[in-house]
């Protein structure tokens, strides 16, 4: 597919046009279409957490990771940020790595872990 395509229209309008590709389970043209966004407005939370979620569900695993802690360097208590985080790792068999932010995740949500 030609890029352009991923280009066209507003912030607004891509923003949208990802949300979609991502609900249709297409994760991969989603993640296409919220690189430039997040790199536009790396700022923004919103997209850079779409952007690690569509990396997570096509198994771009060090992607979603590298996403995922740079929300947590912007706000440290973005509590799903940080249970993706601890997701993230425990499915690259990091489960050590895992532990601390998944705790964390539950104590600032007040759920149990099992």
């Amino acid at each position: 597919m030609n890029d352009t395509y991923y280009e066209f229209g507003t912030a607004g309008e891509r923003w949208d046009r990802a949300q979609l590709f991502f609900e249709a389970k297409e994760y991969q043209t989603a993640a296409r279409i919220l690189r430039g966004l997040v790199a536009e407005h790396p700022e923004q939370t919103a997209q850079r957490l779409l952007l690690a979620r569509a990396y997570y569900h096509s198994a771009q695993l060090s992607r979603a990771e590298t996403e995922l802690r740079a929300v947590l360097d912007r706000d440290p208590v973005e509590h799903y940020a940080r249970l993706m985080l601890g997701r993230t790792l425990e499915r690259q068999g990091r489960a050590a790595e895992a532990a601390p932010h998944l705790r964390l995740a539950a104590a600032m949500t007040g759920e149990q872990l099992d």
